[in-house]
């Protein structure tokens, strides 16, 4: 179903909380130039402007002044930014925001001539960009969690790689830790992360959500079972009870061996490059399933053009530049980011490296999450419920059926307008 854009007040009010703030789109300027603010996060904002310049030769009258937001807070400035109607013409988003930010209006859905920027993406990353049918949203780069492990340590335990389902590869966990000690561990999962469990949870046949996204489907037996899967990692002894906090940092303890397992994504293939020592053996891995490779959430960044934005003809030229394969390729390059579109991995920056490949089969396995405004407080909720199991409070089953009754009472909002809509 296809709902009406909310008024500037019924959008506020999907924002509670926001602050005031001075960010502003840039200003025209009597030069004949076309400015395009745009709006990045993290090393994205310290890279992109290499690549810019090539961008201003092909259009040369056009000028692409970034502003650089830290991640910690681009989610609140751009609903901010939005409220105070000082957006900038497109900026880089989460995957994840981009169900936000079409709810409240925000942004412009891909033109009609924009349509060849769909084809070579990976479908579940392409899927979270679209919205009602409709794509709303260009996916810049790309990347999903899977596991790093000591090939080394594996191998002294007895396995050549990691065995692909939950039973295999339980038991080379157990293998490696009664090589290692009783002090040490198999696999590490932040209690303070929700990303490992969301992996397990979406092997599953059942969604995470039910009746149209409205009410949560975590007591199906789909879920509950990873939340079994998951309690039994900690159970036996396999996972430190422990969360992110408490670790001094990853890659000192990975070195080490105090766990040979860890959830993660493209970012870390760099770090561990750079901080590991030359003798420690690692390699990257696709992750297991209940009964053979399992699936993932499909990560990353989009870019979107705002509705706001007066300079949409030139926006979208910026988009489609840094959409193109060769520049994504790259971009890969300068910053270790994967490419959004397919046919930029055949580039040898990206083909030769053999701790990437294990991403692009898993990217092909991806699933979409559920796509409303709520969930990633949802998924924190399912965080903290699952914590608490893993201390003894709940089981999986009563744990599944309170992350429900969180989840229900987070989607309250949603039930209601789609009640509304129907009539």
């Amino acid at each position: 179903m296809t709902q009406a854009r909310p008024d500037r007040r019924t959008a506020l009010g999907l924002m509670a909380g926001a602050a005031a703030s001075g960010l502003a789109g840039c200003g025209r300027r009597d030069d004949g130039i076309t400015r395009l603010s745009f709006w990045a996060m993290g090393n994205e904002a310290t890279n992109v402007p290499q690549i810019l310049p090539e961008f201003e030769r092909l259009n040369p009258g056009i000028k692409v002044d970034v502003q650089a937001l830290p991640w910690t807070a681009a989610h609140q400035k751009l609903l901010t930014a939005y409220a105070g109607d000082s957006l900038p013409d497109l900026s880089q988003v989460g995957n994840t925001w981009v169900s936000e930010m079409a709810a409240i209006g925000a942004i412009s859905p891909l033109p009609s001539v924009a349509g060849d920027l769909l084809t070579d993406q990976f479908p579940a990353v392409l899927e979270t960009n679209r919205i009602d049918g409709r794509p709303v949203a260009t996916p810049w780069y790309v990347d999903t969690r899977l596991l790093f492990y000591r090939s080394d340590l594996l191998e002294q335990a007895g396995h050549g790689a990691v065995p692909q389902t939950w039973v295999g590869w339980k038991e080379a966990m157990h293998a490696v830790k009664r090589r290692a000690g009783a002090d040490k561990f198999a696999v590490l999962l932040p209690l303070n992360e929700f990303e490992q469990l969301l992996t397990f949870g979406l092997q599953g046949e059942e969604p995470l959500l039910k009746d149209e996204d409205t009410r949560g489907n975590f007591s199906s037996a789909s879920f509950v079972a990873a939340l079994a899967f998951y309690k039994s990692l900690f159970d036996e002894g396999l996972a430190p009870v422990a969360s992110a906090a408490q670790i001094s940092n990853v890659w000192t303890e990975f070195e080490r061996g105090w766990f040979s397992f860890y959830f993660s994504g493209p970012w870390t293939i760099g770090e561990f490059k750079n901080r590991l020592k030359p003798e420690t053996r690692w390699m990257t891995s696709g992750v297991p399933g209940p009964t053979g490779p399992g699936a993932s959430a499909p990560g990353g960044s989009s870019l979107v053009v705002y509705r706001s934005s007066p300079r949409q003809e030139a926006a979208w030229k910026l988009v489609r530049f840094l959409s193109d394969p060769a520049v994504q390729a790259r971009f890969n390059v300068i910053t270790g980011d994967l490419p959004a579109r397919e046919s930029a991995w055949a580039t040898p920056s990206v083909a030769d490296d053999p701790y990437i490949a294990a991403f692009k089969g898993q990217l092909s396995r991806a699933k979409a999450v559920p796509k409303v405004p709520e969930w990633e407080r949802i998924v924190t909720e399912m965080q903290i419920v699952a914590e608490r199991m893993v201390r003894g409070e709940y089981t999986p089953e009563a744990a599944g059926a309170e992350i429900d009754r969180r989840a229900d009472r987070l989607l309250e909002k949603r039930r209601w307008m789609m009640e509304r809509g129907r009539a």
